[in-house]
């Protein structure tokens, strides 16, 4: 079981660190702000997922 978590909290990490860089080097568009805000909800999202995969390990 800690192998699967492990390999769920490097992919949540991987996509957070991905999303972070994609918002820092595009210029702001009101694509970019639209985009912005859905990834802002899509980290929130995935913070509740792994915050409920941990309440299930335990």
């Amino acid at each position: 079981m800690n192998k699967n978590t492990a390999m769920t909290m490097g992919l949540a990490a991987a996509t957070l660190a991905g999303t972070a860089a994609y918002m820092l080097t595009h210029h702001r568009t009101p694509y970019s702000r639209r985009l912005k805000r859905n990834a802002n909800k899509a980290i929130k999202t995935l913070g509740n997922v792994l915050d409920g995969v941990e309440s299930m390990i335990r």
